[in-house]
Order: C-alpha cells, then sequence, then structure tokens
C-alpha cells in the first residue's frame, strides 16, 4: 500500500550559444534543488491517505477487536486527531510492548499508539506528544485477594510471593524502587500472559496501570483488582501516556501536538474514550516537558 514518490523534470535545449548555456544551468540547478528536498513522514502520509501505528495489544489502551478492528483509547485519538490532519485511515502493526520503541525506530510504523507512559528514559529515544491522559496503577489477584496484597509494598515485604510484570513496561522499575527483589519478579510479553500466570498461581499478582487491571479482572476468572494507587516509595506513579514518533519527525509531531491540545478534554473527547474506561477523571494534568524532566 502506498506510493511512489518521483520527481521529474526535462531540461530544455536551447538554439543558441550562451542563452542555451544559461537556459540549462537554471534548469539543472532547479533539478538537484528538486530532488534534494526529502519527503517528510507528514506529506508522505497525507499523499497516501494512510499511516502505520504500532500497538501492543493492551485492552483499553490499543487492541484489536476478533474481528480484527484496531481499537482502544490511543488508536481512537489518534484516528480523531490524524483525520483533523488530513489523513484518514492508519494501518495498525501489532508489536510487543518492549518492541515497540525500536519497531518506530526500524520504521516499521511512524506512530506508537499504545498508551505509552512518558518517562526520561523513554524521551532520550523518542519523541512524545502531549499527554492524552493520566492514571494510576493496581494489582491483579486471585479472587478475594487471599494474600492481601495491596500494593508494591506487599511483595517486598513478602519473600514467598511472585509478581508478574510485561517486559519493557514501568511496572518492573516500580518495582524495583519499592524494593521487590530481581527473583520475585516474572517478566511476560503481554496482559493476557499476566491474567494466565496469575490465574495459575505462577504469580501471586501481577502488576500494570488501574484501567488494564480493571480490563483483565473482568474478563478473567477466578481473579480480582486491588484498590487503585497512586504512589510507590513515596513517590507519584500517576502515569501519563502520550504518542510516540521518531525524533527526526518534527513536522508530523508539531502538527499533531496542534491538533490534539484542541481536543483533548472537548465533549468529542470524552465520548470518544468513555467506551474504554477512560473521561474527566483521566485527563492529564502534567506535560510532556515535565514528564521527560522527571517532575
Amino acid at each position: 500500500m502506498g506510493e511512489q514518490f518521483t520527481r521529474r523534470s526535462a531540461l530544455g535545449r536551447a538554439a543558441l550559444g550562451l542563452v542555451a548555456l544559461g537556459v540549462v544551468a537554471v534548469a539543472a540547478a532547479a533539478l538537484v534543488a528538486g530532488t534534494a528536498h526529502a519527503e517528510s513522514t507528514l506529506e508522505k502520509a497525507r499523499k497516501q491517505g494512510y499511516i502505520r501505528i504500532g500497538f501492543a495489544n493492551e485492552a483499553p489502551f490499543g487492541y484489536a477487536t476478533p474481528a480484527g478492528k484496531l481499537t482502544g483509547e490511543a488508536p481512537e485519538v489518534a484516528k480523531a486527531i490524524l483525520k483533523k490532519m488530513g489523513i484518514p485511515e492508519v494501518d495498525g502493526v501489532l508489536t510487543e510492548f518492549g518492541s515497540l520503541i525500536p519497531g518506530l525506530q526500524a520504521h516499521r510504523f511512524d506512530i506508537i499508539a499504545a498508551g505509552m507512559f512518558v518517562n526520561p528514559k523513554r524521551c532520550q529515544q523518542i519523541a512524545f506528544s502531549e499527554p492524552s491522559y493520566g492514571i494510576g496503577q493496581a494489582m491483579l489477584v486471585k479472587k478475594g485477594n487471599p494474600k492481601k496484597i495491596v500494593d508494591y509494598s506487599t511483595i517486598a515485604k513478602s519473600p514467598d510471593l511472585k509478581l508478574a510484570v510485561m517486559a519493557g513496561a514501568v511496572e518492573g522499575g516500580y518495582a524495583k524502587e519499592a524494593g521487590v527483589p530481581q527473583d520475585q519478579v516474572i517478566q511476560l510479553p503481554d496482559p493476557p500472559s499476566l491474567l494466565a500466570a496469575v490465574q495459575s498461581g505462577r504469580a501471586d499478582a501481577a502488576a500494570l496501570t488501574a484501567l488494564s487491571i480493571a480490563n483483565l479482572a473482568a474478563k478473567g476468572e477466578g481473579v480480582e483488582s486491588t484498590k487503585p494507587f497512586g504512589m510507590v516509595a513515596g513517590k507519584s506513579v500517576k502515569g501519563h501516556g502520550a504518542f510516540g514518533f521518531r525524533k527526526e519527525d518534527k513536522e508530523l509531531l508539531a502538527e499533531f501536538n496542534k491538533q490534539l491540545k484542541a481536543f483533548i478534554g472537548t465533549p468529542e473527547h470524552i465520548a470518544l474514550v468513555e467506551p474504554f474506561g477512560f473521561g474527566k477523571d483521566y485527563l492529564p494534568n502534567k506535560t510532556t516537558a515535565e514528564l521527560c524532566a522527571g517532575k
């Protein structure tokens, strides 16, 4: 899918000496200037009418339905913003969460639409849009919460407990900050694996954002969510999700941010994301600059 960008030009032939040389020189300069212009990602997407976005199949942030429809908070917001930018279609590329940034950098897709949290480490690798939401954490546990797990500190204080986290996600870092030993942490590739680990007893709890845990608890038998929390080791862990871009795609990011800022918090935005559990209570309260600075 897509179109090959080409530029054609012809050099006119003149009939007389110096005049002919002058015309050829001017035409040649124009040709060089034209071929030197590299088509930007934004220009290419507008021309071909679609853009590729990477997602990690994590409901409710970004996932594919059984019928193959790409949906979730991030893809739906991305679709709305991109339409306003003159890009009517998106092509979803399913990628494990830990491979989203490498996949973006390798040009497998042009935007990460997976609800990815903005943090200083990631800001060194890619550029982020302004946040589209802010949310805290929760734990997935067995029904009735027999181990009385509250948050990361419960795991840290109990050497016999195992915690499942998603590889490449922020929860692994939160566990470390809370003092959870590495041998108590199980890294798995995706949310269904976390659910299976808790259901089978391989893990006593699984950590993700509150909305993801609520979603897993709703569709998984024998499990439930702990009460959401926003602090770990005395620090706020309210995460802010945004869209990821390659650092060189400044034009694409600037236009996306322009439309996003005007969209977030509007009735149109709230109506779009409420079916996924988001809404007025999940609006962002920090800027990307603050988040990249670790504030």
